[in-house]
């Protein structure tokens, strides 16, 4: 029960490690080759934006997100984190029925079809757990 937790939790900070990834590369790509005006499109310089006297203009909008609070930003990241994981831990409407893997629910959340050969579905496991490292 221990392992699995574990093997769960692993995957689970895996996926959103990939996410923070593509996060910050997404800006930089969008500055350099899509022409959006962001301020400061390195995801290492980003953070400060919102010390400046202008705050934080989100894809360099400021009609999306105009952040002037890092508290107000740490407490709706936390709400908007918490309130994913309550739900994915909960099962949510897509959930697959009790018994099967809360990881790899498969059904509507595999729109191309992943999981439908087993050896291959493996290896896109191992996959996944390796880029998440």
């Amino acid at each position: 029960e221990t392992f699995k937790r574990y093997r769960e939790t692993e995957v689970i900070h895996a996926r959103f490690a990939m996410l923070g990834a593509l996060g910050c590369l997404f800006p930089e790509i969008l500055s350099k080759y899509a022409g959006v005006p962001i301020a400061e499109p390195v995801w290492f310089k980003a953070g400060s934006q919102i010390f400046s006297e202008g705050g934080l203009d989100y894809l360099g909008n400021p009609n999306l997100v105009h952040a002037q609070s890092i508290v107000a930003i740490l407490t709706f990241q936390v709400i908007l984190m918490g309130t994913a994981e309550a739900y994915r831990v909960n099962g949510g409407p897509l959930a697959k029925p009790e018994g099967s893997d809360a990881i790899y629910p498969g059904g509507p959340l595999d729109p191309l079809g992943l999981a439908k050969d087993e050896g291959k579905f493996s290896d896109l496991k191992v996959k996944e757990i390796k880029n998440g490292r």
